[in-house]
Formats: structure tokens, sequence, C-alpha cells
């Protein structure tokens, strides 16, 4: 039997793009996918696609919550799946996303592959240094369950907490980043992480680098931050 993967969605006013993006789950060849969804209480017509799609979608509920990250955790109370991965309502799964799924093998690996986005292919494989000053799309990564047995996201930081999760795991021991060579997705920069800056995460970042990269990373990261201050 194939591992499930929770494939975990959070909408607010997203009925301009939400079926495109359901659309796009439901034409993947890999067939043990199961769709969870919070909605934070939409205004719009996304509740009533989720009606329209609710034979598709495993579990759904609309209710108010404190922003994205909040609603990604209560969406992990739902999980029933050995992997878990999140989507945004305006993003849109590529058929690499069923080849990716297929080499899930080892559940103490973080596997992450590629996004489109400006039409260009981002990420690919990832340095250390890279991860911690930059970052990982979120919708390249498909996460064991395990990760979340241990960990959910920080609600202090309103728009890069899934960023801060990634910190965690790389500093714990147990998980390891996988790279597959697959874009999996389209990824939106037009939504609220590609247009926002999450001010107390930039506050936290240097010491969220020193605790979880270690000090030969953070120091290089320093450097950097020095060198940039100094051309200006």
């Amino acid at each position: 039997m194939l591992p499930k993967i929770n494939i975990i969605i959070v909408t607010y006013n997203a009925a301009a793009t939400l079926q495109k993006c359901l659309d796009s789950i439901y034409s993947q060849r890999y067939p043990a996918i199961d769709i969870i969804i919070i909605d934070g209480l939409s205004t719009d017509r996304t509740v009533r696609l989720l009606k329209d799609n609710n034979a598709h979608i495993a579990y759904w509920k609309s209710e108010k919550d404190r922003g994205i990250y909040d609603a990604m955790n209560k969406a992990l109370d739902h999980i029933t799946g050995e992997w878990v991965y999140f989507l945004g309502a305006d993003d849109e799964l590529f058929p690499e996303f069923s080849a990716m799924a297929y080499e899930l093998k080892d559940s103490s690996n973080i596997y992450y592959g590629s996004v489109l986005s400006n039409g260009k292919k981002q990420s690919g494989e990832l340095s250390p240094y890279y991860m911690a000053k930059g970052g990982i799309y979120h919708q390249t990564i498909i996460y064991p369950r395990a990760v979340f047995e241990k960990y959910s996201f920080n609600t202090k930081y309103k728009i890069v907490a899934d960023n801060v999760l990634n910190m965690q795991c790389y500093g714990d021991g147990a998980f390891k980043f996988v790279y597959k060579d697959y874009i999996i997705a389209y990824f939106n920069h037009r939504g609220v992480s590609g247009t926002n800056v999450d001010y107390v995460f930039e506050k936290d970042k240097s010491k969220l680098i020193l605790r979880y990269f270690g000090i030969k990373i953070w120091t290089r990261y320093l450097f950097r931050l020095l060198k940039a201050g100094l051309k200006k």
C-alpha cells in the first residue's frame, strides 16, 4: 500500500484561485492523497466551493483563526497520512509532484524539490548556508509526519513560521533534508510571504541561525551582513 500524503491548504477569500488549485491535485497520478482545508471564515464564494468539492476533500472547516500558521496548526490535528505537504490556495501542483511522491521512502528524511515562479525554476538543491540565509519555499517540501509529532508552527512569526520550522528541523539530528530534482508546483510569488516582511523573524533571525545551524554558518551570515552594510 502506498503511503498517504495529506495536502493541507489554508484559505481566506480564495474563490478566485481555489478550484484551479484543487483541480491540479485531482489530476495527480499518485493516488494516495487526502486534502485538508482550513478556511478562515471567508466572505466570498470560498465556502461554496468547499461544499461543491466536499466529496474530494477528506476534511474541511471554516471558522475564524489567528492567521495562516494558526490555521496550519489546526489542520495538523487532522492528518492521517505518513507525509504532509502545504500548498497555497493560489498555487498549483505539477505532474512531477506525483513522480516525487513515489520516491518518499525514509520517514527520517524531509524531501524537497523545486517550484516554478516568475517563469523560472526556483530553489534547486540548497546548501546549509543558503537554507539559513534564505530558507526553502514551503511548496517544495514534503514532510514526514514525524516532524509534526515533535513540532508545530510558531505563530509568533506571522509570515515565515515555516522557515523557522525548517530551521528547527535542520538543527534536529533526527531529520535530514534530501533534495529531489523535480519541479513539483507553481508558486504564486504575489501571496502573503512574497509581498510582506516578517519583522519579528528578521529581529530573531541571527540568534535562530546560531541556535540551529551553528557558529560557522552564523559567523558567515554576520560577515555577509557586515559586508552589505559597508557597501551602503
